[in-house]
């Protein structure tokens, strides 16, 4: 029912637009590209015809995917420079507003002037024929072009401020994939996963269609045959400590009436364009209701992690003789780690130091903002989840041992705790961990963090 719906109202956009077309002044060459990009959106703006807007915004939007890289650039310049808040006006309604504090329509105006032109523009594009899609596109493009033109932040908060209305958990359906899905969308599911690589259909076959797995995504109604992100789900019997055995060819399946553990053991966001907008802890949350109803005798709710800062962090240190783990590794155990074959080689001395420093990297490792400096501690710690067990040899693929020197993390969800838990974490930004995880955190000389509250 929701694609018949969409369908039809993407049928009616592309209706309006050609109607609105005939609106459009006809001295406009659109042929030719004689009309900038901007200039049109100067147009849109400045129009209020519904049909023609919907014409125009859809030039605007075919203008800009014909724009070259510089091009865009300069189109994202625009939007920061030519399409802000009139700041003489703001200034003036501000200046009258502490004359008269109490003017309610003063009030209104000054929210109104003070919202820049380009948060308005960016809802009209929207009203074009796919407009989402190719605003999620555009966020992208503009989120490459950050790291050089760091000015235009200014530009991604108001794309981030808008998709977090747009992509609001209330629009947002959650799917089981599983073999009867549409073939387009199992397509996009094996091209997405950018945690553990899915090889080929009878890969994918393996992790969808037997009773022990499950795959579950979000969709929002926009962009009807796209997923948001999706979650792999193994049903085990305890909490597992690597991945190989999960994603193994042959193996023996679990009946579903012995599993006693959920294991989200991947978790990937498919759209770069709407990076920072947070429906993946509404996507776990909903899950384990969906599995608890589904399947009473799951008890635990578990994560295996991958802990992709790790071995960069690590190689920092270890350029410094003062840093903690300076002290934790001989120049043997170094020369394991440099090593592309270690993990067939290496002996037993380097687990101890390595969980430890795993341990101490995602409890007192923070970034500016007082927050874990790996992604993913970030994420699940941010959503109550508490730190549980280092695995060590936990993933020993290439990506696994280049990006942790083969550590995994389980990361728990306990379900009488995590609201705690998140609380505790926004209000102090204190790590809940396990009293295992603590103790091999403590091994390390601490020099700036305390160790994180103990919740067990």
């Amino acid at each position: 029912m929701t694609t018949r719906n969409t369908s039809f109202f993407r049928e009616l956009l592309t209706s309006i637009a050609e109607q609105g077309r005939q609106f459009l002044d006809p001295r406009r060459n659109r042929e030719s590209g004689e009309t900038p990009v901007v200039d049109l959106c100067e147009a849109l703006l400045s129009g209020r015809g519904e049909a023609s807007g919907v014409a125009l915004a859809g030039d605007v939007l075919a203008g800009y995917r014909m724009l070259a890289r510089a091009g865009r650039a300069a189109f994202f310049t625009a939007l920061l420079t030519r399409f802000g808040a009139d700041i003489a006006e703001v200034s003036e309604v501000a200046d009258a507003l502490r004359i008269d504090p109490g003017n309610l329509t003063l009030l209104r105006r000054l929210h109104d002037v003070s919202e820049p032109r380009r948060q308005e523009l960016i809802r009209r594009l929207n009203l074009a024929p796919g407009g989402t899609r190719a605003l999620v596109d555009m966020r992208a493009d503009l989120l490459d072009h950050l790291a050089e033109h760091p000015d235009l932040r200014e530009v991604d908060r108001d794309f981030e401020h808008l998709f977090s209305s747009w992509f609001n958990r209330g629009f947002l359906v959650m799917q089981r994939i599983d073999w009867s899905t549409p073939a387009a969308i199992l397509e996009k599911i094996i091209r997405y996963e950018a945690v553990h690589e899915i090889r080929d259909w009878d890969d994918l076959r393996r992790r969808i269609d037997v009773q022990d797995r499950r795959l579950y995504a979000f969709f929002h109604p926009a962009l009807v045959d796209d997923p948001l992100i999706f979650v792999q789900v193994a049903l085990t019997r305890d909490m597992p400590a690597a991945i190989a055995p999960i994603l193994a060819e042959q193996r023996d399946q679990l009946r579903v009436d012995e599993a006693a553990t959920a294991v989200f053991y991947s978790i990937t966001n498919c759209q770069k364009g709407l990076r920072g907008i947070s429906f993946g802890n509404f996507l776990i949350k909903q899950v384990v209701e969906e599995l608890r109803r589904a399947l009473p005798g799951l008890k635990t709710f578990v994560t295996l992690s991958p802990v992709p800062g790790f071995a960069r962090w690590l190689e920092g240190q270890l350029a410094s003789d003062d840093s903690p783990a300076a002290g934790m590794l001989s120049q043997e155990a170094r020369a394991l780690l440099a090593a592309p074959s270690w993990p067939e080689h290496a002996d037993a001395s380097l687990r101890e130091p390595l969980t430890a420093l795993g341990a101490h990297y995602l409890l007192r490792e923070k970034d500016g903002r007082g927050r874990p400096i790996d992604p993913v501690a970030r994420f699940h710690i941010g959503n109550g989840a508490r730190l549980e067990r280092v695995n060590w040899r936990g993933d020993l693929s290439p990506n696994g041992l280049a990006q942790a020197h083969g550590l995994m993390v389980n990361y728990l969800y306990d379900l009488k705790y995590i609201e705690k838990n998140h609380e505790a974490f926004a209000a102090t930004g204190a790590v809940a961990a396990s009293s295992q995880v603590t103790k091999l955190a403590r091994a390390i000389p601490e020099t700036r963090q305390p160790v994180p509250m103990d919740t067990k």
